[in-house]
């Protein structure tokens, strides 16, 4: 058994290895500000309204639908877009986005959002109908002001509008990841808008609940009965009831996880197909739980080979899949650091142990080797 805890160790290792600043100022915008003279011409005439934090749309819809935008925060330096969306979400949109280079210089580009990478994020591509109208930065008393006219097929009424901003400039047209960002349903007609339509809350709950459960419980149960055997019968109640609250805690976290999914329809076939696997080894564990043969049957000995190789498999690949929901949930890195930090403490932890469990069967000459 020590192969397979030297094989966790590494895997361990190895997950630990792949494991932001606020927008200007605390000013907010309004629609008492004026617009800057450089847009006084194009973009006059603009409802106004206050959409997300101190963001501020201004909009009109004119003679062959074209939609006028002015989208303004509070700015010192980084990028700030406006999206537009089908559903909701970020994979699959097309977003305009504005920046001040070093050198002074404005920026405005189109942007088609592939995937949550920077390099999915594709300059001057996207379904946005943008190549044949002027569109401008203008940053004016620490803020930035984003104009910009798309042509559509019809009169916008509801759309769902993603807002992001990011604090670095962009280089050769790479964004870099926002650090802020929402989701809102805007009424052109009425300038009416709904709150963010993505379940964060949500997302973080899923994340959350599993990590701690998978990464954190079931790690710490598995380790008190393979390394604290002695203290019988005190280690096998702690061993139980330690891997019941986690299997708990962990499949309220894939009942999160499976609401978010159909509120979201991520396409992470990877990271569910993962999930549910790691679920049914745990589903197994209980049964095996219930139908535990009694130390001195014939068959013990093949209930504990089981028993124990479900288990390394269920943690093995719930921790790759909790590095895998860290990435493509963008989940920052506060929860890559934290998780590494985790993963690194369970690797000492395992290696510490190990190593005082093998000598102190050599130095009592036992007959038999370490189990479990």
């Amino acid at each position: 058994m020590a192969r397979a805890d030297a094989v966790l160790a590494v895997v361990l290792a190895a997950a630990s290895v792949l494991l932001a600043p606020r927008a200007a100022t605390a000013q907010t915008s309004s629609c008492d500000d004026a617009l800057p003279p450089a847009l006084a011409g194009n973009y006059s005439g603009l409802a106004c309204r206050p959409v997300w934090n101190n963001f501020v749309l201004r909009y009109a819809q004119g003679k062959d639908n074209v939609l006028r935008v002015v989208i303004s925060s509070m700015y010192s330096t980084g990028w700030v877009g406006m999206g537009f969306s089908k559903d909701g979400m970020m994979v699959g949109s097309s977003a305009m986005v504005g920046w001040v280079g070093k050198t002074g210089l404005s920026h405005v580009k189109q942007f088609s959002l592939r995937g949550k990478t920077p390099s999915q994020v594709v300059a001057d591509e996207g379904f946005l109908q943008s190549k044949d109208h002027d569109h401008t930065v203008v940053v004016q008393q620490a803020k930035i002001y984003l104009a910009f006219q798309l042509r559509f097929q019809s009169p916008l009424r509801r759309q769902q509008v993603l807002l992001a901003f990011g604090t670095a400039i962009p280089v050769n047209d790479r964004l870099t990841v926002h650090q802020g960002k929402t989701s809102i349903t805007f009424d052109f007609t009425t300038g009416s808008s709904s709150g963010s339509s993505y379940p964060d809350g949500l997302k973080r709950a899923h994340g959350a609940l599993n990590l701690f459960a998978w990464g954190v419980l079931l790690p710490i149960g598995a380790i008190i009965a393979r390394y604290c055997r002695r203290w019988d019968p005190l280690w096998f109640y702690l061993h139980a009831g330690i891997q019941l609250v986690g299997f708990i805690l962990g499949l309220a976290g894939i009942v999160a996880g499976v609401s978010l999914y159909n509120k979201i329809q991520a396409d992470v076939p990877a990271h569910r197909g993962l999930g549910i696997f790691v679920l049914v080894l745990g589903i197994l564990q209980i049964l095996a739980f219930f139908l535990r043969p009694h130390k001195d049957s014939k068959y013990r000995k093949y209930w504990n080979w089981y028993h124990h190789w479900v288990g390394r498999l269920a943690l093995f690949f719930a921790a790759i899949n909790i590095v895998l929901g860290i990435k493509v949930g963008a989940a920052g890195n506060s929860w890559k650091i934290g998780y590494g930090f985790n993963l690194a403490i369970l690797l000492i932890t395992i290696i510490t142990l190990e190593v005082l469990l093998w000598t102190r069967w050599k130095n009592n000459n036992s007959s038999s080797m370490p189990t479990y």
